[in-house]
């Protein structure tokens, strides 16, 4: 499948764009992005105070251009043909 980061990410994964297979979940691929490029990635998508039960996510994860909170969340299921966009969190007030 191909991902493509936005923003902040692109700096953090050091590419626009990779291309990644064998991942199964959305959860699946948070892991291999931060085994094989930054453990940073899964800190700033999962691990902030703002994830909470409702927002698993913090951030933006676009499957086929389906946010994944629509869809299953961090189990939506991927196949190696989908595009992912991730996106950081959105600051602003």
């Amino acid at each position: 499948m191909r991902v493509k980061f936005y923003a902040t990410f692109r700096e953090l994964i050091g590419k626009k764009e990779v291309e990644v297979h064998g991942v199964k979940t959305v959860r699946e691929l948070v892991e291999y992005l931060a085994e094989h490029y930054s453990p940073e990635i899964r800190k700033q998508l999962l691990e902030t105070e703002r994830v909470a039960e409702g927002k698993p996510i913090d951030g933006m994860i676009l499957v086929n251009g389906h946010n994944v909170l629509h869809l299953r969340g961090l189990d939506t299921e991927l196949k190696d043909d989908d595009e992912v966009h991730i996106f950081p969190p959105a600051g602003g007030g």
